[in-house]
């Protein structure tokens, strides 16, 4: 076994490839970090603008929306323009819209600033997929398991580096410092990533009924709805889960804030770990085998939280409940590769932006239990979601389980 995982991270590295899993992983570490950073500058922007609990929480809608309806577009243009292409045209936009909101003058600007800057990492969000699984056919999971490992240290590391410059310089260096950053990041993908990996024709080259057909019919293959009904279910436990951990450990279990962060970016950091490990996972046995072992470990940890009390018990708690950050390994790399290669990014951006858009009701939900003082019992309703995905595992086809691999 040892053997074999060298021998599956050499493949991984060879023919210059991680120069591209590099440049690409770099790259969703600021997407999805800065993003995360959000939060943390809020209330140096509610102090700004003088924004309500209300009107802070629709900022946060606004980023979240845009990057969820962002994601089909994104999908026909990295068809239609090259994957690579929109790699640098989603950091571009992330520099130039990150700017305007250091720079706004009135909460109007920096809303519609925080919305185009949602959508252009909505472009980064699918095709970073499409690559990844064109460059690694054999080792996808272990591609997009170490580029979804770069997001988690953007999770852990950048929301506290934003919070740590607001704090003592001014918040606007938090949001300021990006924009060059993602400059560099398009140089990066520029010089490293394939301006087309899928080929240069397209499926969706012009749009007509038979276009349409097309993709439906692709859409509605029975491994592909299993598959996003799997991601809808298990996508909400990640919405609902990360959306309020820290306030059910400050409120129910008693932490201080300052205990309760550290906690939660605890969590992001053991997706270090875990995301490369499931993805190994993913690539050694399959989704039918793999992904029902993760979706147990996440039912047994949400179950068992209620229970838990003290501070070592829920850390070992944490540990296991950041298995909730590896399911995305096994589920995108299939769902990627169950698409033929001219539509690989349609496909997946209408697929994420519906089970996103379905997540994101997951922590309004999540929070009308908790405000009923249904806190604990809520975490049974996550768990009964994985349960549902675990057992839609074992109905996905087996000749597209060999399909993808």
């Amino acid at each position: 076994m040892g053997l074999e995982r060298f021998a599956g991270a050499r493949s991984v590295l060879a023919d210059g490839r991680g120069k591209i899993l590099f440049a690409v992983a770099t790259g969703w570490c600021f997407s999805i970090g800065v993003r995360m950073a959000y939060p943390v500058l809020l209330p140096y922007l509610r102090e700004a603008y003088g924004l309500g609990l209300t009107t802070a929480g629709l900022l946060l809608t606004v980023l979240w929306l845009a990057y969820a309806l962002g994601q089909l577009p994104g999908g026909i243009l990295a068809d239609r323009l090259g994957e690579g292409n929109i790699l640098v045209l989603s950091s571009l936009i992330s520099a130039a819209t990150l700017a305007v909101v250091a720079l706004a003058g009135s909460a109007p600007v920096v809303y519609l600033a925080t919305a185009c800057f949602g959508f252009g990492t909505a472009l980064y969000g699918v095709a970073r997929f499409t690559i990844l699984s064109d460059v690694f056919p054999n080792n996808d999971g272990t591609a997009i398991g170490v580029t979804m490992a770069a997001g988690e240290v953007g999770n852990a590391v950048l929301p506290l580096l934003a919070g740590g410059i607001a704090a003592t310089l001014a918040w606007q260096l938090g949001f300021g410092l990006s924009v060059p950053i993602f400059g560099l990041v398009a140089v990066l993908v520029w010089l490293f990533v394939p301006s087309h990996t899928s080929g240069t024709t397209s499926a969706v080259d012009s749009l007509s009924l038979e276009t349409g057909r097309y993709v439906a019919d692709k859409l509605w293959q029975p491994a592909i709805v299993v598959v996003t009904t799997i991601q809808i279910l298990t996508y909400c436990v990640w919405q609902a889960f990360t959306g309020f951990y820290p306030t059910y450990l400050i409120e129910v279990k008693g932490f201080s804030e300052a205990l309760a962060t550290a906690m939660f970016s605890t969590f992001f950091a053991l997706g270090i770990v875990v995301q490369p490990l499931t993805g190994r996972l993913y690539d050694l046995w399959g989704i039918r085998r793999s992904l029902p072992a993760i979706l147990s470990v996440i039912i047994v940890s949400l179950v068992a939280l209620p229970f838990l009390e003290g501070f070592w018990p829920i850390v070992v708690g944490t540990v296991l409940l950041s298995s909730i950050l590896g399911y995305g390994t096994m589920t995108l790399p299939y769902m990627t590769a169950a698409f033929p290669p001219d539509m690989k990014g349609t496909g997946l951006g209408f697929l994420r932006t519906t089970y996103m858009t379905i997540g994101a009701a997951s922590p309004v939900l999540f929070g009308a239990l908790a405000e009923r003082n249904y806190f604990d019992e809520g975490y049974f309703v996550l768990a009964a979601f994985a349960l549902g995905a675990m057992i839609l595992v074992y109905w996905l086809p087996p000749e597209a389980e060999a399909q993808s691999r």
